[in-house]
């Protein structure tokens, strides 16, 4: 399913501000520069330049136009705004990214699983343990769930390439949004076995629950990340607070 034309320009924009090619704190070109370049409308320009400034990648300025505000980072950086896939997140970050499957295996969820992920008890689903590795090192280990009645087909040799991928350009399924919870975790005996832990004995952990456009949660996801090469970055905006009279 071709991607609507804000959304193209949205990642055209948004490469060219990670590559250098506008530079920080730098303007980017004018609104007219880029609608003549991009050959597209002004309401899709803007849509597109919202959706870098809900990321935080740029601000805009009344009457002085649109700031590059983004900030390359050493470390590894996940956005907690946005859904990606992990081979997006690294191919983003440009480090080389692969994955190896643990375990993939077919199960019902019983009344404790069904607690701990939000799926109701008896729904079928695919469970996969994926070892994530950045430049060659095990530095993300996912414990997945997903929904056999919704990720139809999923195989062991998909989950090694990209389950996102699949599930939108073969399934054609619409990832709305994902609600996620951020703790830290003391490791487990399968964190310090298979993760690059150094001296840690804690972990960043993300777990997510995944909607598709039918208000379906089809993935529960519990990401464990080694702390020492990630962090986590949202983009936070202020709104007005309404001034309340004295009578």
């Amino acid at each position: 399913m071709p991607k609507a034309k804000y959304e193209q320009i949205f990642q055209y924009l948004k490469e060219k501000i990670e590559s250098g090619q506008y530079a920080p704190q730098a303007l980017l070109p004018s609104e007219h520069t880029l609608i003549a370049e991009l050959d597209c409308s002004r309401n899709t320009l803007r849509r597109a330049v919202g959706e870098l400034v809900r990321i935080g990648y740029v601000q805009t300025m009344q009457g002085k136009g649109v700031r590059n505000i983004f900030e390359p980072a050493q470390q590894a950086t996940f956005t907690l705004g946005t859904i990606e896939s992990f081979a997006e997140s690294a191919a983003r970050n440009h480090w080389r990214g692969t994955s190896e499957i643990l375990l993939f295996s077919e199960l019902t969820a019983n009344a404790a699983l069904a607690a701990k992920t939000g799926f109701d008890e008896g729904t079928p689903l695919y469970y996969i343990q994926r070892l994530h590795y950045l430049n060659d090192r095990p530095l993300i280990f996912n414990h997945s769930y997903f929904r056999q009645d919704v990720a139809r087909g999923l195989t062991r040799e998909i989950a090694e390439q990209s389950i996102y991928r699949y599930l939108e350009n073969e399934l054609h399924l619409s990832i709305i949004n994902s609600k996620r919870v951020v703790t830290v975790e003391k490791a487990t005996l399968l964190d310090l076995q298979y993760l690059d832990m150094g001296d840690c004995n804690c972990l960043a952990v993300v777990s997510s629950q995944t909607y598709n456009s039918d208000g379906v949660m089809f993935e529960y996801t519990q990401s464990r990340h080694q702390p020492n090469f990630f962090r986590f970055q949202d983009n936070a905006v202020r709104r007005p607070v309404a001034q309340s009279r004295s009578v």
